[in-house]
Order: structure tokens, then sequence, then C-alpha cells
């Protein structure tokens, strides 16, 4: 007998619905019943090929001859696999109200067969239940078993004295086995003893047969069918011939189909047993009640969700994403749908399961502000524009942002819904500081505290401030065991019970920016194991390279800056967070001041300072405006908001100035200046120049405790309540110190980087400060803070830094730097120096590719308008907002502008919603788009809604008006290349014929657009309307014979304008070249044809060139090509000098 292919065909079975969870649980049952060696375990988790892992298994078990110990204590794990695995709204497929019918025949085999089988081996129990027993002692048996039974069925059956009868007490084992022994992985044998003792007669009349080959389920429900095998589907990259949807062996015990059963036709039909009082929607008496659970925390888990029982009795999703009404009435809430995961907490040692709800509590904290939703974005890197490798944050068109929704928590729920087994995943969520990052992270703890992220047991937030803490005596646990200010405890039996299930930890790690040379952490040598000492960044190393912890999930948050970009491109999925809007940051104030009698107060100082209203679309700004609004109105006077930035941290900063020790500020200054030196943001206790300094600072809440304390630090660990506030202390300083220089000085200001030993301006808030400090008036300014004779020291600065700014040309730098020279002379508010920078700017500014945020729309409008003088702007991919958009179009000294064209369209709508006609006409006169080229299938389509948006406008209008930059474009390049060109094109050749101002048509592109001869007909339907076309670019387009007849057809519509023609590196041969020669001398416009590097031969060349000598006006022809013989080329040269052999 074959064993191998025995064992190998079971292995298959159990193998082929490669479900990770359970092959993985497969692998851990070998490794604990020592069956494979750790590295062999390791090397078989990472096999992709099933059929290979199959065979290595197989080999294993026939060399251990172990084999039914192995698959028994698998299989049994099966039964715990939580409830996720098919989502908390998928169907009972095995049946929920549908009858499935089941045909008793000859029952052989053992065990395995059971455990191979696609029948659930409790059916068989629901099978004997529905036998004919023999006589009285059968009936007995029932009535004890099941006393809640209906009459009918305690009644009198049929004799069968061929059948054998059940042991009671083996029966009785048997339930007491299922209920209260489900971790041991004794069930099974129990229910293989059980069967080979019911069915033994049978095994002896024919042991070949198969057990279940007469058994089947019959009637299924179609719907459930479909979703089902959609779910397979969309949770599988391979398929297999031998899958089956549903496995229904390895159902929880407690999930039975409620279906009913037929005997055959020799004996009468019963009913299927009915519901246990005690177990709602289950009929088998096998399933566990709640009283038998005394130690799951039902209640506890309820009050952890938002959802209730009742909105989830009709509706529930799977895991496809699609809405599945469930037919049970009794359909839990997500709670109560997770039942699976609080028994699996229940089975966890109490030292687990202690810190397992320390750790919910501890997410569960209360936020300590207003909880105002921020924007999740989708995002992506794109390779930058300079000879450097990195890579950069795309800047998209507002009309394309694509939100994330439900936030951030169901973002985890579909990307571990796609994982595969054993692989590690990395979200990386990025967004400049102060814009809500941190505020994601929590609310993600808060929805897993919640149970509102089943499918992780543990949830750590792991701050990166330290980890560069020096040492290399540190392990996995110190990375997680103090989320925290007060460390959780983890003993080696939380961590060793952490650590054997991986797939089941997030980990989010916050403020990974801080970590110096990123980039490191993909090159360096990681992966060390869980128990070998070593330093932070070998652990993080091991876990960015996917070798520690493997099938984790790690969550990064990050300021996208740097080298960053590298670690970010290996991420699985990546997103943006942008900050608040103007609605959001009005309701955060209203939050804010919730209960307060001066709300409306604040909300109307707030609007009428709109620098600082567009600066509060970063939440950590917005707070400060908030708190020094309180400030402002608890004083009683009459309240006014700053006009910068400087002037908003100067009036938080001067109570705690004034109530503080001699020198504290500036020795917290320059603390913070030389933190930020180092890319640092938090310090130890032992730094701060005094104990009383210290404690002034903690008061003040200027400094705070960090969220997590570094293992084995001496000292406690302290960061600044906020990056800007440590700019801005950092700027004190530069301003105050007489250790910097005057002549280093404008270095800090970051315009002009010097190419030896630059600043890297990591602060990067440091320059507006500064620009502030040194400039404004000392009264209201720096003298506020640190008195008036400390403030005078900064005299000489300020002459060496408006001696640097009035020396700067506006107009020679690159639009980053422009709008940063902005933003300090707005600081400033020094009139000098404000003029000066104003009255440099270019006339066309070009922010092509440039961020620009709320702040910068609002500086660069106020620019515009004090330079007294007309301006073009291009503000395409620059992101800008629509608010901006249409304050910077409805400025008069704005007269043309170019924006993104979707975005132009959605800011026309919503004037005309509006009904702001005035500020619409401008917005429509004012916009151009030349010159246009389409280098995307979405700019084609912009396109055409724009030419769509001007016959709309006329059909609803008495009088026709074309848009202006729709009638004034002259110039159109379309470069798709040879995939998207051929399907874009006739999206073109529909709009064409609107631009009656076309000169110069441009179809050429240096990847071949490959329009055709289907595109070279429609585009020569659109010449008649083309009367003002003069180049016509054709080149490398595959255009054969075909295509140059039709051309040539169509070519004397445009006989009065078209000077240029290029049909260069086509496929035209002799009868194409004949069809143009013919029609050349119609041409009388023409004045340059190229047909170089086509297929024509000699004929064709010489009847080109036949046609030249009655073309006078024709200044050159370009023909040379390879299928000419150079002889013939010469000759015709030299007959026609106009012909171009080049």
């Amino acid at each position: 007998m074959n064993h191998f292919q025995t064992i190998l065909v079971q292995v298959r079975a159990l193998l082929s619905s490669h479900q990770p969870r359970q092959v993985q649980a497969l692998l851990d049952s070998l490794l604990e019943e020592e069956l494979l060696s750790r590295e062999y375990h390791c090397a078989l988790l990472h096999e992709p090929d099933i059929e290979t892992l199959a065979r290595k298994i197989s080999l294993t078990l026939l060399a251990k001859a172990d084999l039914d110990l192995a698959l028994l204590g698998w299989a049994w794990r099966q039964l715990q696999a939580p409830s996720l695995e098919r989502g908390p709204g998928c169907r009972n497929y095995g049946g929920s109200g549908q009858c499935a019918t089941m045909e008793l025949g000859p029952l052989e085999g053992g065990y395995l067969e059971l455990l191979n089988s696609d029948v659930d081996p409790l059916h068989h129990y629901h099978l004997y239940d529905q036998m004919d027993l023999a006589g009285e002692q059968e009936i007995e048996l029932y009535s004890a078993l099941f006393p809640d039974l209906p009459s009918f069925i305690q009644g009198t059956f049929p004799p069968e004295p061929d059948m054998d009868t059940i042991n009671c007490d083996q029966f009785s084992r048997l339930l007491y086995d299922m209920e209260r022994e489900e971790e041991t992985g004794d069930t099974y044998p129990n229910i293989a003893e059980l069967d080979q003792y019911v069915f033994q007669d049978a095994q002896l009349e024919d042991p070949s047969k198969d057990i279940f080959k007469h058994i089947g389920l019959e009637e299924v429900n179609s719907e459930s069918v479909e979703v089902l095998e959609e779910a397979g589907q969309r949770s599988q990259k391979r398929s297999f011939p031998e899958e089956h949807p549903t496995d229904l062996k390895h159902r929880k015990l407690g999930e039975m189909p409620q279906a009913k059963h037929t005997l055959p036709a020799s004996g009468p039909a019963v009913h299927s047993l009915p519901k246990s009082p005690t177990r709602p929607g289950s009929t088998s008496p096998f399933a566990p009640s709640a009283a038998d659970l005394p130690s799951m925390p039902e209640p506890a888990l309820t009050s952890r969700t938002d959802a209730t029982g009742e909105d989830w009795k009709n509706k529930a999703t799977c895991r496809t994403g699609r809405s599945c009404v469930l037919e049970d009435e009794t359909s839990p809430p997500p709670c109560q749908a997770t039942a699976e995961d609080a028994i699996q907490l229940s089975k966890w040692p109490e030292a687990v399961r202690q810190f397992h709800h320390s750790l919910q509590d501890w997410h569960q904290a209360e936020p300590t502000e207003p909880e105002v939703e921020v924007d999740l974005l989708r995002a992506r890197l794109e390779k930058g524009s300079h000879k450097s490798q990195e890579r950069e944050l795309v800047i998209v068109d507002w009309a394309e942002r694509q939100p994330v929704s439900g936030g951030l928590a169901e973002v985890l729920l579909a990307a571990s819904n796609r994982r595969r087994l054993r692989e590690t995943q990395v979200i990386a969520m990025l967004g400049k500081a102060g814009h809500g990052k941190s505020h994601w992270a929590q609310a993600v703890g808060r929805a897993w505290a919640r149970g509102q992220l089943p499918q992780y047991d543990f949830v750590f937030y792991v701050p990166c401030y330290r980890l560069d803490y020096p040492g290399d005596t540190y392990c996995l646990k110190d990375l997680l065991c103090s989320p925290g200010p007060q460390p959780l405890a983890m003993d080696e039996e939380v961590f060793s019970h952490i650590s054997r299930r991986p797939e089941r930890i997030l980990l989010i790690l916050d403020a990974f920016e801080e970590l110096e040379a990123q980039d490191s952490f993909l090159h360096g040598a990681g992966g060390p194991t869980c128990t070998e000492p070593c330093s932070f960044r070998a652990l993080l190393a091991g876990l960015l390279q996917r070798r520690l912890m493997q099938g984790c999930t790690l969550l990064l948050m990050a300021q996208p800056r740097g080298r960053l970009a590298q670690v970010l491109g290996k991420a699985d999925a990546l997103f943006e967070v942008t900050g608040f809007s103007t609605e959001q940051a009005q309701t955060y104030v209203t939050c804010y001041f919730k209960g307060s009698e001066h709300r409306e107060q604040a909300l109307m100082l707030l609007q009428d300072q709109p620098f600082l209203l567009s600066h509060s679309h970063s939440p950590t700004l917005c707070r400060a405006v908030c708190q020094l609004l309180e400030t402002l109105l608890q004083r009683g006077e009459e309240a006014k908001l700053p006009s910068t930035l400087t002037g908003l941290y100067v009036g938080l900063l001067d109570r705690a100035a004034r109530d503080s020790p001699p020198g504290a500020l500036v020795g917290l200054a320059k603390l913070a200046w030389e933190l930020g030196r180092r890319h640092q943001s938090t310090l130890r206790e032992d730094q701060f120049p005094t104990e009383q300094i210290r404690t002034w600072a903690v008061t003040k809440s200027l400094v705070q405790p960090v969220v997590q304390q570094v293992p084995g630090a001496a000292e406690a660990e302290l960061a600044f309540s906020s990056f800007l506030l440590q700019c801005f202390l950092g700027a004190l300083w530069l301003a105050l110190s007489s250790e910097i220089k005057d002549k280093e000085l404008p270095q800090f200001l970051a315009l002009t980087p010097r190419k030896k030993r630059p600043y890297d301006n990591w602060m990067e808030g440091v320059p507006r400060f500064l620009a502030g400090l040194i400039f404004q008036p000392r009264a209201r300014c720096l003298g506020a803070l640190v008195g008036s004779a400390a403030a005078a020291s900064a005299d000489k600065k300020q002459k060496v830094l408006t001696r640097y700014l009035k020396r700067l040309q506006p107009r020679t730098l690159q639009a980053g730097r422009l709008l940063e020279l902005l933003h300090c002379a707005h600081e400033a508010s020094e009139a000098g120096i404000w003029m000066h920078v104003v009255r440099e700017l270019p006339a066309c500014l070009s922010f092509l590719g440039t961020r620009l945020t709320p702040p910068d729309a609002h500086v660069l409008g106020q620019a515009l308008q004090a330079a007294g003088r007309d301006f073009s702007l291009d503000l395409r991919g620059t992101g800008i907002d629509p608010s901006g958009l249409g304050n910077l179009v409805g400025l008069s000294c704005v007269t043309r502008f170019r924006a993104a064209l979707s975005d132009t369209v959605g800011l026309w709508e919503s004037l005309q919603q509006r009904g702001e006609t005035q500020l619409l006409q401008a917005a429509e006169d004012k916009f151009t788009i030349e010159p246009f080229k389409a280098k995307s299938l979405k700019d084609v389509e912009d396109l055409g809604h724009l030419v769509q948006t001007q016959r709309l406008r006329s059909s609803s209008e008495d009088t026709v008006r074309e848009l202006p930059a729709v009638r004034d474009l002259k110039k159109l390049e379309f470069a798709l290349g040879p995939t998207l060109g051929p399907q874009a094109f006739p999206k073109l050749a529909k709009i064409l014929p609107a631009f009656s101002s076309l000169q110069h048509l441009d179809l050429d592109s240096l990847s071949d657009n490959k329009i055709g001869d289907t595109g070279v007909s429609q585009l020569s339907a659109t010449f008649p309307q083309l009367k003002a076309l003069e180049t016509l670019n054709l080149s490398q387009n595959s255009i054969t014979d075909t295509g140059a007849c039709t051309l040539a057809e169509a070519l004397p519509l445009l006989s009065a304008s078209l000077l240029r023609l290029s049909l260069y590196n086509n496929c035209i041969c002799d009868m194409g070249a004949e069809s143009l020669a013919r029609v050349l001398p119609e041409m009388g416009s023409l004045r340059v044809m190229d047909v170089q590097f086509n297929k024509f031969t000699a004929v064709g060349a010489q009847q080109l060139a036949a046609s030249l000598r009655k073309c006078p006006r024709v200044e050159t022809l370009a023909m040379w090509t390879p299928t000419i013989p150079f002889g013939v080329q010469e000759h015709l040269h030299q007959l026609d000098s106009r012909i171009s052999l080049r």
C-alpha cells in the first residue's frame, strides 16, 4: 500500500482551502508535537506553493508515523478559529431555514475520513437522533439526555433488531468533553471513538467504502452560495480544483446549521431538534450557553462598541463588502458576532487577560481636547524632479482627492481581509506637524478597545521620540511593554502569548520621522529573534524588513520630509492627513467653548482675523488660537487676535514668562534649539538648568511627560507640548543668543541655502518666528517675553537681516522659497521689507508642482494686492482648495490664471449655485489653458468636461457665448503613449471642432501614440471646423497607406491655413506616397512636409519629387527613408535642393 499517497491526499484536502490562519494552525500543531524543528517550521511558513507544502508535510508525517495526532490537533484548532474568518455578517451556509436532505447509507472508515469530508461530524449525531432506535432503552436514553424534546420525538420508534445501540455513558462523556475541553484537542478522538462504536458493523461489512459517500447537502440557498463563492474569490489569490467554498467540519460547535434531516424511505421523517432555550440560535445540545462560560465578559464586550443589536438584526456586512440580509432574527450585534473572540479570551491565562483589559482601559482614556474628525486621503509617492533617488508625495488636484470613508479603523479592517499568511503589513500615514496624525492613532486605539477591530488581540502605541536611545540590551518586550506613562506589567507568560500570534498584533509607531537615517532600516542587518538583546534600531529594522514578528500590522505616523520616502516606498498602503477645513476649524472652536458664554464672540473674533483662520487648518494651531481666545475673553477687556503667528505665541507665553524664574524662558529656548539641531523633541529631567525651571515648564504645560518611557532610562523624559512651540522657542534663542554670530543668522531663514554645510531647516517654523521676533516692535513682542534690556541685543541682528532681505531678488527664487519669503515678510510686519518683496515679484508667477496651503494662498493674495500691478498665475499641481482659488481669482490684479481643469470647472459650478455672477464672470474670462498638453486619460476627460460646460452654458442662454479658454486655445499636444493613445484619441476627436482657433495640433509622442488609420479618419472629419490650423504633427502614429489616402482626401480643407505637415516614422508605402503627391499641388499654404522614415520605395519618392516641382511655395520636403536607394535620393536632391536627406 502506498502510504505516502494516502497521506498526501488527506493533507492536500486539508490545505486546499488555503486559508492563512488554518495553514498556520496546522504547522503550529506539528511544531508543538515536536514533529517539526523550529527552523523547518519557519521554512514551511514561507513556502509559497501549496502543492509543495502538502508534500513536505506528508513526508514529515510519513517519517514520524504520527499522522493522526497532528491532524487531530490541527482540526480541533479550526473549531476555535474566530468567527471573523467568515465575517460577522456572513450567513450560516450550513442552512438557515432550508432543509438539508441527508441519506443514511453504509458508513465506513475512521475519523480521518470524517475530518477530510465536507460534512460536519456532528451531523452524525443528529442523524442518529432520527434513526429508529430499538426498544425502550433507546427511548429512555433520549428522555434522559433531552428532556425538552417534544413528545412525538420521545414516542415509540419502529424496532430495528439489526441496528446496534449506543452506549449511554460513552455518549454522555462525549457531550461533556465537547463542552468543557474545547482547547484540549481531545474532542475529535472522542468523536472517532463513538463513530467506530456506532458504525462498527458497517465497517466490518465493507471497510473499503467511503464513510460519507451517501451523505450530502442537497438543498443549499442559492444566494448563500453566490456570496460565499465571491468571498472565496476575493480572499484568495490562487484557487485549486478541489476547493470547497466552506469547510463544514471546522465550524464552531455553537454555529450548527438549523436544518431538517430526511431519513431514507424505509423510515418515517422526523423533525430536527428544537432550539435550546439557553443557547439562542443553535439546535445543537453541544453548543455552550452563556451560563457555561462564566468568565466570558459579555456586558463589557457589549459596552465597548457603538453598534446596537437592533441595528444588526436584519442587516450585516460580509467580508466581500456586500450587504447580506440575515434570515435569523436572533442575529447578534457586532460585539456578540465576535463571541468567539470572547471565548478565546476566557481561555487565555489570567495574566494575559489582565494585560489585555489593562491595555483596553489605557486606549479608552478620554481625549483631552474636542474630537473633530480630520480628513484622511489616499496618497502615493512619485520620483522627485531632482537628480536624487528620493520619492515625493504626489500633490493631487482638489477635485481628484480620494477621501477614506469610515476612517483609519475601516482601512485596517479591510487590509486584514486581504492579508496572506505570515505577511507583515505596513500602513503609513503622512502629514505635517500638528495636522492630526496622533489624533488618528489614538482613535484607532479607542476603536480597538470598543471591539471595532476584532482582527487584533493587542494594539500597542509606541512614540518614536527616543528609540535612538543608546545601548543594545533591548528586546521586543521593551518596545511593547510601556504604552503609557506607567508601564503595564508584561511578564514572560504574556509576552510568549503575544509573540506566538503576531498576525493578531497592531503596532503604531508615532513620530517616525524623528528617527535618524530611516533609510538604513531597509538595508541594515535586521531580523533578530524575540529573545536576542539588541538596539531599538535593530528591532525596528527587523520589523520593517518583515523579519521580526512576521504577520503583524505596522502603522507608521510620520511627516513627509527628509529621506523617509524611501522607507514609505515599501508600504502596502499610504494615506495623508491634510488638517482641518474652514468648517471643521469652526466646529472645533464651537466644541472648545461648549457651554461657555464666550462661544459666539470667540467665533466672531476668529472670523475677523482671516490669517489665523487660514492657519487653523492645523489642529495644533487651532487649539493654540482657542487657548489665546480663552485667555483674552477671560480678561474682560476688548479682545483682538494678533495678525501673525509670532503674535499668537507671544500672547500664549506672556503670562508664563511673567511668572517664570530668572532666565527660565531663555534656558528653555536654548534647550529647544539644541534638541532641534539634533532632530529631537524630548529631553531628560537632568537637562534643565535647574529643578525650579523644570517645575515651572511642567506647571505651565510648556513640556509634558512623554507617552512612553524608555525601559532602563535613569531619568523620566519630557517633550515639548507641540512642535511649533519648540520652533518658536528655538527662534527665540537665535534672536537673543550671543553665541550665534550675526553673519551666520541669515542662513537660518533658509531662503538661499549654502552649498557647504547647509542648514537643514528641520524646525521648519523657525524662519518665520525668527523674522517676527527680530522685526516686530519690542514692546509687544521680544520685550514682553524677556524684558527690554535683553531684547536690545537683537538690534544688531535686525540690521543684518534687513540688509540681507533687501538684497534678495524674489524673481530669482524657486516657488517654495518665494512663498517662505512672503511668510517671513508678513511675520516681520515691517513696511520697508514688505514693499521691497512685493515690488520685486515677477509678473508671471508659476507655482506649478508646489503645494499651496490655505495660509500660503492668503499671504500670496495679500502680496498681489499690495504690489499694485497685474499678475498672471499658474496654479496647476498645487492642490489649492476651492476657497483659496476663488479668493485669488477674484483679485482685480490677477488678469490671467491657470489651474487644474477639474478644480476650475468645480469652482464655476459652485459660484453659479451661490449666485455670485460677477465673480463667475471674472473666473471664466481670466481662465486659460494655453498651451494644453494631454498626458493622461484624465486630461482628455477634463478637456471634454470643459467643452461640455460651454455647450450647456450656450444652450441655457439666449446668446451663444464661448468660454475664452476654449475659444482662445491655439496649441494642443496629445502624448498618451501606445497604450492609452488609441483609447483616448476618439474622445479628443469628438471635442476638437470646439477649438476653432486651434493653430498647432501635435499628436506626436516620444513613445508613440499609435492612433492608426482609425484615428486619422476621425481626425480628418474635424478639418472643416479647424480653419486656423497651421501645424499638424502626425509623427509616429502607425499610419499606413489607408490612413495616408484618407488624410490626402481631407487635406484640401486645410489648404488655406496649413503651413507644416509631419508624417515622420509611420508605415506609409508607395500607394500612400502617391496619394500625398497628388494632393500636394493643392496645398497652397504648405511650407514644410516631413515624410521621413516611412516604407515607400523609389517609386513613391519619384512621385513626390515630381509633384514638388508643381509647388513653388513649398520650402522643404524631408523624405529620407532606408527603403530608397541612396543613389536615387542623391539624384532627387540634385534635381531639387528643397528635398532634404537629413
